[in-house]
């Protein structure tokens, strides 16, 4: 995910800076992050709270460097696991230069929204507000849904745009960097992520988990890479999936081995792209009764404090 590891120098007017992705669960800030980045960064899937960790994305312009950090989507926690990711999206809007306020720009904002808007009150930090989905609604639709989002946030810039289509993403990058503080690139042109390989190589994992599994199952499901190592003619990969009950387990294999093969062919081409190269992924299962309430378990997994 880097490539040249030397940093530019510095160009007059040249600016640079941390972007925070804020909003609900679900309002599309890991596609977001892609689209902008052009690489793969984040995974997404239609299962709320699919971003754990806060995942940094670089997009470097000729004029600009953002730095764009992906966060879990702020809702109300009902486990330990829940209480840590709207920790880490609220203390991350302290650390940045820019918030971009990410709302569904297809429907009239909720409670989730007025929750969001009444925390980020608080911080000094300059805001700027993202409505998504705009390829979802009608123009006139559109215009009387962002008047009740004016309404609720109130002066802050707003822009319109679709992450998963690309109206309107040049024009948000545009006034992003214009609102960033002038100095040089903080990463090497080439960088698109700075995220450890093996947490990258995890969420490839999960994120089919999300997309084949139903029910219960996502929520429950953590990854570890226990191992990398490359031969030869490949990267050789070792992983297990943590579950918290047999039954679930049991779902995750499937019949005759059947779920378990398709999560690893489908993680396995992922991370053929991420690395690019042949890779060879050993998958296991695991059970791990109630993880997402232990502390010490959760710290193992890397969803420590920060």
């Amino acid at each position: 995910m880097k490539g040249d590891h030397t940093v530019a120098p510095p160009t007059p007017g040249y600016r640079s800076g941390f972007v925070a992705l804020i909003g609900r669960p679900n309002v599309g800030k890991s596609t977001l992050l892609n689209r902008l980045v052009g690489h793969k960064v984040a995974i997404t899937s239609p299962v709320a709270q699919t971003t754990r960790h806060r995942l940094r994305g670089i997009l470097t312009r000729a004029t600009a460097q953002l730095v764009l950090l992906d966060t879990p989507g702020i809702h109300k926690p009902h486990h330990l696991l829940g209480e840590h990711l709207v920790k880490v999206a609220r203390s991350t809007v302290g650390e940045v230069d820019l918030v971009l306020l990410l709302m569904d720009g297809s429907m009239p904002p909720g409670h989730g929204d007025t929750y969001i808007v009444q925390l980020l009150r608080h911080c000094a930090t300059r805001l700027v507000v993202g409505l998504n989905k705009q390829d979802l609604v009608a123009p006139e639709r559109a215009a009387e849904l962002q008047r009740s989002y004016r309404s609720l946030v109130g002066g802050c810039p707003f822009f319109g745009f679709s992450a998963l289509s690309g109206v309107g993403c040049e024009q948000l990058v545009e006034g992003l960097s214009q609102r960033l503080p002038e100095g040089p690139p903080l990463y090497p042109s080439h960088t698109v992520s700075d995220q450890p390989e093996h947490l990258l190589l995890a969420e490839q994992i999960r994120e089919q988990v999300l997309h084949l599994t139903r029910e219960e199952v996502p929520h429950s499901v953590a990854v570890c890479i226990d191992g990398v190592r490359e031969e030869r003619h490949c990267t050789r990969i070792s992983a297990v999936v943590l579950v918290e009950r047999s039954s679930q387990k049991g779902i995750l294999i499937g019949k005759g081995g059947a779920m378990l093969k398709a999560i690893g062919t489908a993680a396995r081409l992922q991370m053929q792209i991420l690395i690019a190269g042949p890779v060879h992924l050993e998958l296991f299962v695991k059970v791990s009764p109630h993880w997402r309430r232990h502390p010490g378990r959760l710290a193992e997994l890397g969803y420590g404090n920060g």
